[in-house]
């Protein structure tokens, strides 16, 4: 359980950039920052979230992995990172290319499906990384 905790630990690290990068986003936008500061700015959420569902996913499907012994015998914990991060890349994407609005009313912008897939593989990196997996007492 101690890595499902990581996970969440860096998720709340993550939300709360999220929520420091929306406090700010006003006065920046009505400043005379470069564009580009203000690209980022506003592509930023798109990052995050690509990460937070990859490892929300991931935590997931590794606690019913841990409780289904069936699962556990026929699908790699290795095999849950990838699915984990298709299934978010799925959700974004489509999200991000206006297929569904199940998270907001999102108009399309290439730098937001740019920020959405560098933080699905930023947060696919994170998993490799930690490799987290749920021991089962």
């Amino acid at each position: 359980m101690n890595d499902i905790l990581k996970l969440a630990r860096i998720q709340l690290l993550i939300i709360i950039l999220f929520t420091l990068f929306k406090f700010i986003r006003p006065s920046v936008l009505d400043s005379d920052a470069p564009n580009l500061f203000k690209i980022i700015l506003l592509s930023l959420p798109n990052f995050f979230e690509g990460i937070v569902g990859v490892l929300t996913l991931t935590a997931i499907l590794l606690y019913i992995r841990s409780k289904t012994t069936r699962i556990k015998a026929q699908i790699k914990v290795t095999s849950i990172y990838f699915i984990a991060t298709t299934l978010s890349a799925i959700y974004v994407i489509t999200q991000e290319l206006k297929i569904h609005n199940l998270g907001g009313n999102n108009v399309f912008d290439t730098n937001d499906l740019l920020f959405s897939v560098v933080g699905l593989l930023t947060g696919y990196l994170i998993i490799l990384q930690i490799q987290p997996k749920i021991s089962i007492s």
